[in-house]
C-alpha cells in the first residue's frame, strides 16, 4: 500500500530545506540549489498533464521563474517546498487549458492506473477494467482527476495532497474515496451494460 508517512520527506529535510530558502531569498543565486533539486520532479508531473515536451518546458520554466520571483512570499509553515512547486505547477497547467482552450492530456503508465482499479475493486480482472477506466477518467472534473493523479500516480500522502491542493487532508480523503466510490460504480454500470 502507500507510504503514509505525512510528506515524501522528513521534518530534518524540511528544517535543511528551510535553510536552503532562506539563503535564496538573501541572495537569488541560491535557488539554484532547490532548481536542481526539484527541475526534474516538476518536469515530469508536469509533461504528465499536457501534450508535448515543449509545452511541458515551458510550464516548468514558468514555474520556476514565479518560484523565483514570488520567493520572499514564501513562509515556511511546516510543507515541504516542493508542495508550493506543486501548486504553482497545477495553477500554470489550468491557465494553459483555460486560456488555449486545450484539451486535458492524462499521460499513466499502465502500473499506474492498474493501482487505481486494485483499489476499487481486487478481485476484477485488471487489464479488462483498464481502458473503462481511462474512458471514464477522461469524464472526470478537473480537480477531479488531479486528486487521483496525486494520490495513485504521484505516491503523495494525504497531507501533501491537500496542501498542494489547498484544502485540508481529511477533505482530501473524503474527496478521493468518494471519486473511487464514483469510479466504482461507473465501472459496474458499464459491466451491467456490456
Amino acid at each position: 500500500m502507500l507510504n503514509e508517512s505525512k510528506y515524501h520527506i522528513s521534518s530534518e529535510e524540511m528544517l535543511s530545506e528551510q535553510k536552503e530558502i532562506e539563503a535564496a531569498k538573501a541572495d537569488p543565486a541560491q535557488f539554484e540549489v532547490l532548481y536542481n533539486r526539484y527541475y526534474e520532479p516538476i518536469l515530469q508531473f508536469v509533461y504528465k498533464r499536457v501534450e508535448g515536451k515543449d509545452a511541458a518546458f515551458d510550464i516548468t520554466s514558468q514555474v520556476f521563474l514565479n518560484a523565483m520571483l514570488k520567493l520572499a512570499q514564501f513562509k515556511f509553515m511546516g510543507t515541504p517546498f516542493s508542495s508550493w512547486l506543486y501548486r504553482i505547477a497545477l495553477n500554470e497547467i489550468n491557465m494553459l487549458y483555460r486560456k488555449d482552450k486545450v484539451q486535458r492530456s492524462i499521460k499513466v503508465e499502465e502500473h499506474e492506473l492498474k493501482s487505481v482499479i486494485q483499489e476499487i475493486n481486487p478481485d476484477d480482472d485488471i487489464d479488462a477494467q483498464y481502458s473503462r477506466v481511462t474512458e471514464i477518467l477522461s469524464d472526470f472534473e478537473e480537480e477531479d482527476v488531479q486528486l487521483i493523479e496525486l494520490r495513485f500516480f504521484e505516491k503523495r500522502a494525504f497531507k501533501e495532497i491537500g496542501d498542494i491542493m489547498n484544502m485540508t487532508e481529511n477533505n482530501a480523503k473524503v474527496k478521493l474515496y468518494r471519486l473511487l466510490d464514483k469510479l466504482k460504480s461507473q465501472l459496474t454500470l458499464n459491466k451491467k451494460t456490456a
